[in-house]
């Protein structure tokens, strides 16, 4: 996100929507190769203090996105895959 930011903070403000909608599409591998350097980056040096202080963003992020789910959650994901599976068997006759 943060690579994303910065380099699309290089796109000019006075291009157009179509423009600027354009470039960002051209550089959606660049950003993609970046990221993906900075990872493997990030693995090797993971006990370096700045580099934990630089993907430490990151981490707190995916733990807020990729809890357990309780059993609530749970009770209703069961719900709805038996209800899906129901109407797929009676669609299959």
């Amino acid at each position: 996100m943060v690579i994303s930011i910065f380099t699309f903070s290089f796109i000019p403000q006075e291009w157009s929507f179509s423009y600027k909608f354009l470039s960002r599409l051209v550089l959606i591998p660049l950003i993609a190769g970046l990221s993906y350097e900075f990872l493997r980056l990030s693995a090797k040096m993971k006990q370096n203090a700045l580099m934990h202080m630089l993907i430490l963003p990151g981490l707190m992020l995916q733990r807020l996105t990729t809890r357990e789910p309780d059993e609530a959650q749970i009770e209703v994901a069961v719900k709805a895959l038996e209800e899906v599976l129901a109407l797929e068997e009676a669609n299959a006759q």
